[in-house]
């Protein structure tokens, strides 16, 4: 799945599944604190409402989703945030701390606080009432979520709404949801939503979906296909961008032209290329490139094939996403008549949430379905009769042939939970026995399979709710092939004694409190609530169960909380034995690494493609060129300037002039700095703590992100790790450590920060901060098997990221080249982490001791008195908090950072580095400031933006067939990057790179474009926030020095941007391609063939010797 976050490093989220990667950068210059020169994961891992997404490297087995933007968001994020239900998993399975594992937050654009009132909003629907073409059938107080869901039925077709009258909510979210259920593995529900984005009956443009990226204001735009079902979500807060958005979408789905013209299918899809009668046939299209590297994680496959053998007799028992060998099978028949039968307002569900007029939004659907008749659609989604007895099911994965693949299978056990969706109360329970058994390092079954030595780190996710029944699924990674059914017996047995012995008390309480403090918070993070709402209804709605049950905890919460606690019945034990223990629907799937399996797959297509070669004439041929050539100029012809004026957009006039302010208030207390935002956080109080990494030598730094979990999860002199994490979830909503690093405008000097972050009812808030004070103090570091665990866990991560996130890879590569913060960053969170973890893992097997008298040097050098604090909270909570900052305060050792930073010495290199994968990532930087003599000014936003939106997304991917091509340009540092993301070609996207100032030079830059462009940037720029969200982003400013009026100076320019701003633009560019750097991840045959002449310095860092080679 992906995100439509269509910015990169420097300026973004962007979120892979598997590793998480980055650290907590620094926002983008105006907008709010987003991911920068690494990925945050905070898309993912961040929308459980009723149970928050699962953490990393543990998202639930079965969670593939694919998108259409093209970066990947997958599994984890979209997946796991259809549960409203259980906590937030904290993972120890991540590569790096994390910017927003879970973190007190995410901290991206999101909805308005919803103040603590006590009345809920009153509809004005009422039940029977007809009203512009719908009737009335339910009314819903929705007392969680203080206002009111109305279900409506269309007259004429039977399409169903869910309207919820939000009016505390300016971030409104409509979506549509289509059953879409799957015959065969040929991808054609993930073709199809990707085609029909691709212009429509009112939009007769080759692309509205990037025109809308170009020019909204927009807070989400994606589309997203599930193993059931295809969701077309969108988001503003602007009232007419979100009617603009809707309508397009609306157009898109019911009237695509994909069904009239067959080469959206090509582009999309798959088609044959041939250029050359003495070349090769090839397989292109964007959506069969992003699932060649959807199949080139072993992760990804792992888990696909899980799902697949897990639910049979279901629409789960293929890939919806689409398996490479099969796509070139989807015909443009069959494709037509997927849409004709799917999508129908008569299978249509629709979603409005915020503050938008009610009525209206009957009436806009209405204009729609009123040219359809009612139709039966068969597409119930068929549930998975349960076995009798166990199953196992084995399977290769690729792997470098210089692997050392002893240690490198996968053993995960799995159980479908019971034969249909369990109700409201159950669910509540089962995510309680989730938390319980998974939820953290400490809870047992967790603990054992860590505790066992036999892999490196837990996968499966636990239970998951997404699909039409639940499952659980659990097991480990990086384990000898021998060892598989010693890993099943493992769960088995842990189990089997779980249920006899029982849960410890307080690990109940503990659970119960996190999941009921993640349901009142609602912290979506980076999506709008409304859109993770949405996905909690559905996960009920899709199977013909009640939408609202899955926007309630509080009755169900109490109603567990009562059995649990006071009558103290054996609820979770008995759930342990009956879907468990006494089910027999288990599957145990061993994964198995294969140095063969990548040359078989390419083999395969080679094969395939020179058997169809052999049945074509010349003429076939001939005609195959004709339509490469074809495909590619209609690709490169704009669109005529009528048929983008049909594309609706805001006026310029639409945007604020004044720069979006956040309330600060600063002070003082000893040697700290407080900063206090009073803003309204329904009772939440969130303390953020910034320790000054100034006197962190620079051969400490590289042990950094490891220091961070170990914080968290080493435990204390008072409590172990299992009954420290148990104290943090009977109190608080989490705390978490990160490092934070950012360039800073005008300084050779970069700007890092230990962030210590956590959050509690204003009750308890003198409990939280007395917990971080005894984390920063009196971290325990004597337990070596612990910390070798988690190095093992960040070993295990980091090789995910090489695997799926290549273009992070590369980033952070390019970005150590130009400034100690990029520098440090590489250091943190990029290859040369992943090299350190594996030496560092030796050195603690030989000498324990050097390691944990490095980890005291470093407590040492980061915790002292001189440091922000950061508070946000509601006005009247902020002066009853001093106290408790001024008792947290005297814990630490007093003193102040006053080291210069690290002066590291840069060396310009081309690098490739190979890695087991059918497809390339390929980057390209240099930086402006210092190689182009380019001044900052506000415009290179805008053009850069534009870039992104049009040359690159044009030539690399839709050209191209990449699944993503994106630049940019870091304010803060001058870095100007160009990445591509799962791309088939490597020569041909630099050649791309290289032509952009040229393409600037020679563009029309018309009114509208640059509105557009202006716009899009501004929605950037202004994105929406949680309070913490904000209150975080104030603090990151503080800390970079960057005031209001130097931010409204750039909004100004950004606003004044001309055509020739843009044109001048290219000056700086050609610093870039002519002496820029190269960095390419990808396939071993790809990376050395361009070896040559790109001059690539080679690494293959998965290879055996690499392994354990001490990192240079």
């Amino acid at each position: 799945g992906a995100m439509a976050s269509n910015q990169l490093p420097g300026a973004t989220v962007l979120a892979s599944s598997g590793a998480a990667s980055g650290l907590a950068f620094a926002p983008s210059a105006l907008g709010p604190p987003t991911a920068g020169g690494a990925v945050a994961k905070e898309a993912a891992g961040s929308v459980g409402l009723r149970g928050a997404a699962k953490g990393l490297g543990e998202e639930p087995a079965h969670s593939a989703v694919e998108g259409h933007a093209g970066l990947a968001l997958l599994a984890a994020g979209l997946a796991g945030c259809s549960a409203l239900r259980g906590a937030s998993r904290r993972s120890s399975a991540t590569a790096r701390p994390m910017a927003a594992k879970r973190r007190p937050t995410a901290v991206t654009r999101t909805g308005t606080a919803r103040q603590a009132v006590a009345t809920i909003a009153r509809t004005e629907a009422e039940v029977g009432q007809k009203l512009h073409g719908w009737t009335c059938e339910r009314i819903e107080e929705l007392e969680e979520l203080k206002c009111t869901g109305v279900l409506w039925r269309h007259d004429k077709t039977g399409a169903e709404l869910i309207s919820v009258e939000q009016p505390l909510e300016e971030n409104k979210t409509f979506g549509v949801v289509f059953r879409t259920p799957p015959e065969d593995s040929n991808g054609i529900a993930h073709v199809l939503e990707h085609s029909v984005l691709c212009g429509s009956r009112k939009y007769p443009v080759k692309e509205p979906f990037t025109e809308l990226l170009k020019g909204s204001m927009q807070t989400f735009l994606n589309a997203m296909t599930f193993p059931d079902r295809t969701c077309y979500p969108v988001a503003s807060c602007n009232l007419q961008d979100f009617y603009n958005l809707v309508d397009v979408y609306l157009d898109a789905v019911l009237h695509p032209r994909a069904l009239k013209d067959p080469r959206v299918l090509a582009q999309e899809g798959w088609h044959y290329e041939i250029e050359d009668k003495s070349e090769p046939l090839t397989f292109k299209g964007v959506v069969f490139n992003e699932m060649k590297g959807v199949y080139s994680n072993p992760d990804s496959v792992q888990s696909r094939t899980l799902l697949n053998n897990l639910l049979p007799d279901t629409p789960y028992g293929v890939d919806s996403g689409g398996d490479p060998k099969e796509i070139p099978n989807l015909t443009f028949e069959y494709f037509k008549g997927f849409h004709e039968r799917f999508y129908h307002p008569s299978n249509a569900k629709f979603w409005f949430y915020g503050d938008d007029p009610p009525a209206r939004r009957l009436e806009l659907l209405d204009e729609f379905l009123r040219d359809f008749e009612k139709k039966e659609v068969t597409s119930e989604i068929a549930k998975q009769p349960l076995w009798v007895e166990p199953r196992a099911v084995e399977h290769a994965f690729a792997v470098g042939k210089d692997e050392d693949i002893s240690k490198k299978s996968m053993a995960c056990v799995s159980w479908v939970m019971s034969d249909d969706k369990p109700d409201l109360e159950m669910s509540l329970a089962l995510s309680v026995l989730d938390y319980c058994l998974m939820g953290t390092p400490g809870a047992p079954l967790k603990k054992a399979l860590t505790d066992s030595g036999l892999g490196s780190r837990v996968i499966g996710g636990g239970l998951y709710e997404g699909l039409v029944q639940p499952t659980f699924s659990v097991g480990l990674k990086d384990i000898k092939e021998s060892d598989a059914k010693a890993v099943e017996a493992l769960v088995i047995d842990t189990l089997t004694k779980v249920a006899a012995e029982g849960f410890e008390r307080e690990a109940v309480e503990a659970a119960l409190n996190k999941i009921e403090f993640s349901n009142r918070e609602l912290n979506t993070g980076g999506f709008p609530r409304g859109l993770g709402l949405m996905f909690s209804a559905v996960s009920n709605w899709n199977y013909g169960k009640d939408p609202f049950e899955g926007l309630r905890f509080d009755a169900p919460l109490r109603a567990v909380r009562e059995r649990l606690i006071e009558k103290r019945e054996p609820l979770l034990e008995d759930l342990v034995r009956q879907k468990l223990l006494e089910n027999m629907h288990r599957l145990t799937v061993t994964s198995k690494p294969d140095v063969e399996q990548g040359d078989k797959i390419e083999e395969q297509e080679k094969t395939r493609l020179q058997e169809h070669r052999a049945t074509l004439s010349d003429e076939d041929v001939e005609s195959l060129i004709r339509e490469t050539k074809e495909l590619k100029e209609l690709q490169e012809a704009p669109d005529p300037p009528e048929a983008l004026a049909t594309v609706p957009r805001l006026e310029l006039s639409d945007i604020p002039e004044a720069t979006q302010t956040i309330p600060t208030e600063l002070s003082r207390v000893g040697n700290a700095e407080v900063l206090k935002h009073p803003l309204l956080t329904s009772g939440v109080v969130y303390v953020d703590l910034a320790f000054d990494l100034r006197d962190v030598p620079a051969d400490l730094l590289p042990l950094l992100p490891l220091f961070c979990r170990g914080l968290r999860q080493m435990g204390t002199k008072k409590s172990d790790f299992v009954q420290l994490q148990r104290r943090i979830d009977l109190a608080t909503g989490g705390i978490s450590a990160t490092p934070m690093v950012s360039a800073k405008r005008g300084s050779e000097e970069p700007v890092a920060h230990l962030v210590m972050r956590g959050k509690a009812m204003e009750a308890k808030v003198s409990s939280l901060m007395d917990l971080m004070a005894e984390i920063a103090t009196e971290v325990s570091w004597d337990n070596k098997e612990r910390f070798v665990q988690l190095a093992k866990e960040g070993l295990a991560g980091g090789r995910s990221q090489l695997l799926s996130s290549g273009h992070v890879v590369a980033a952070t590569r390019l970005g150590q080249q130009t400034t100690a913060a990029g520098w440090a960053s590489e250091q943190l969170a990029g290859l040369s982490q992943f090299q350190t973890l594996g030496s560092l893992i030796d050195l603690a097997e030989k000498d324990w001791p050097s390691v944990e008298a490095r980890l005291r040097r470093l407590q040492a050098s980061i915790f002292k008195s001189a440091c922000v604090v950061n508070l946000t909270a509601d006005a009247d909570a902020l002066p009853r908090l001093d106290t408790h900052v001024e008792a947290f305060l005297s814990q630490l050792p007093e003193g102040q950072a006053t080291s210069p930073f690290w002066t590291p010495e840069y060396t310009k290199t081309n690098e490739g580095i190979v890695v087991p994968s059918q497809v390339n990532y390929v980057g390209k930087a240099a930086n402006l400031y210092k190689d182009a003599g380019y001044e900052l000014h506000g415009s290179a936003m805008v053009t850069s933006r534009l870039l992104r939106t049009t040359w690159l997304w044009d030539k690399v991917r839709v050209v191209g067939g990449a699944y993503g091509g994106f630049c940019s340009f870091d304010v803060r540092s001058g870095d100007f990057k160009y990445l591509s993301y799962r791309d088939p070609n490597l020569q041909q996207t630099l050649d791309t790179y290289d032509g952009t100032a040229e393409y600037l030079r020679g563009m029309e830059v018309n009114d509208d474009l640059l509105a557009k462009s202006i716009i899009g940037t501004m929605g950037d720029v202004d994105k929406h926030q949680l309070p913490d969200a904000k209150g975080y982003t104030a603090m990151l400013r503080h800390l970079l020095g960057e005031t209001d009026e130097m931010r409204q100076e750039l909004r100004d320019q950004i606003l004044g941007t001309t055509g020739e701003d843009m044109r001048r633009f290219a000056d700086a560019l050609d610093a870039v391609s002519s002496s820029g750097a190269v960095c390419v991840v990808g396939g071993e045959e790809a990376v050395r063939g361009a070896s040559e002449k790109l001059g690539l310095s080679i690494v293959s860092p998965l290879a055996a010797a690499a392994a354990t080679a001490p990192a240079e």
